[in-house]
Parts: C-alpha cells; structure tokens; sequence
C-alpha cells in the first residue's frame, strides 16, 4: 500500500550551494566580484540545463576527467582550474542548519523521508560518508546511479515505484522552479524551497508538522 511521504532535494535545499563563494575562493582571478562570479558560474555550470556539460555529470554519463576537459575547451579555461572547481565542491556542500532542524522535527512526527538529488556519484559518495543524519531517509535516489534526471519525468515514476509512495498525497521539495512543474505534471504535490523558515511555515499549514 502507498503512502504519504516527504521528499527533499538535497543541493540548496538540505545542503547549502553557494556557487558565487564557491568560484570567488577557488577561483579568484576569474571571479573577482560577484558579477564576475556570476558569468563564471553560468560559463562554467550552464544553469545545470539539460544536455549541458554538468548534466552529463550530473547523470553519470561523464566522469571528472572528461567533465573538466569539455568545460576548459568550451570556456578556455585551463582544465587544472576547471578541475579545481569540481574538487572543491564536496566539502562545499555543507548541510543547511534549518532544513536539517526541520528534517529532525519531521522524523520526531514520524513522517516517512526520501529524497531524490541530481547529484554526481563522487559528490554522493562523500555526503554518505560525511553526514550521519542521512540515515533519517528511508531511502533516496542520485541522478548518477540510476541515469535518469530531474525534471525528466520518468525519474519521478522512478521514484515513486522505488519508495513505494502515493505522489499525490506526498510532497517534494526542491529550490528549482522547473523541477517542481516537472514533479506537479507528474501527478506530485510539491513545494518550491526558498529558505527553511518559509519551508517550515508551508509544512505547518499544509499539516506536516
């Protein structure tokens, strides 16, 4: 029998990613105020879209090597500093005070936890080894190890027969605006995260909490 659950994305929801930081500390030299981060980060990222270099990353398709290789010839940067910046990234991913209290406060009222996270596996074998609160989920899919992503909708049928849950009656949670129409053409209920205090606010009237 399904059931209701609470699905969280995990980059920018239940870790914080803070790309212009991120670029500003390891890449000084190209990123020296914040507009010139946020080209950087564009050049470098591609706003994550599909078929971009990092989704490809993201999916599993592309290791880091041949990651940093495509972006130094399409952006010109040198792959060394390229590499940099994909290697910096893990421990950048650092969990988000307020949603890990609201992680806590859902698994106290015993509401089921999932999650479902484009994320390359090198990145999601460091969050497991790092984060012992992921042990609250019940289970979660990662983009990497099943080669599908979000927003695509077969990762959401995916999900739903995986934790065997009613999309309708459950919630997803994610900071993308795209990825939450693609979750509600799926049949879901989700919210679009902009912070843990909003957040907590929408769980409370919707009843989570």
């Amino acid at each position: 029998m399904t059931r209701p659950a609470v699905v969280f994305d995990f980059g920018g929801v239940v870790f914080r990613w803070q790309p212009l930081a991120l670029l500003q500390q390891v890449l000084p030299q190209h990123a020296t105020d914040d507009s010139g981060a946020r080209a950087l980060a564009e050049r470098i990222f591609q706003g994550f879209r599909p078929g971009s270099d990092w989704a490809g990353f993201d999916r599993g398709s592309l290791d880091a090597d041949a990651l940093a290789a495509r972006i130094a010839v399409r952006t010109g940067l040198a792959t060394a500093e390229v590499r940099a910046v994909i290697d910096a990234i893990p421990p950048h991913l650092e969990p988000e005070p307020g949603t890990v209290a609201l992680l806590r406060a859902l698994r106290d009222a015993r509401r089921p936890l999932y999650y479902l996270s484009n994320m390359p596996a090198p990145y999601a074998d460091h969050l497991e080894r790092r984060h012992g609160f992921l042990a609250w989920f019940e289970a979660g899919l990662f983009s990497a190890r099943i080669g599908l992503m979000k927003p695509e909708p077969a990762i959401f049928r995916r999900a739903e027969l995986d934790f065997g849950i009613d999309p309708a009656r459950s919630l997803f949670i994610d900071d993308h605006a795209g990825n939450i129409e693609a979750a509600r053409a799926a049949g879901w209920r989700a919210l679009h995260f902009t912070g843990p205090a909003d957040c907590e606010a929408a769980l409370r009237e919707q009843g989570w909490l």
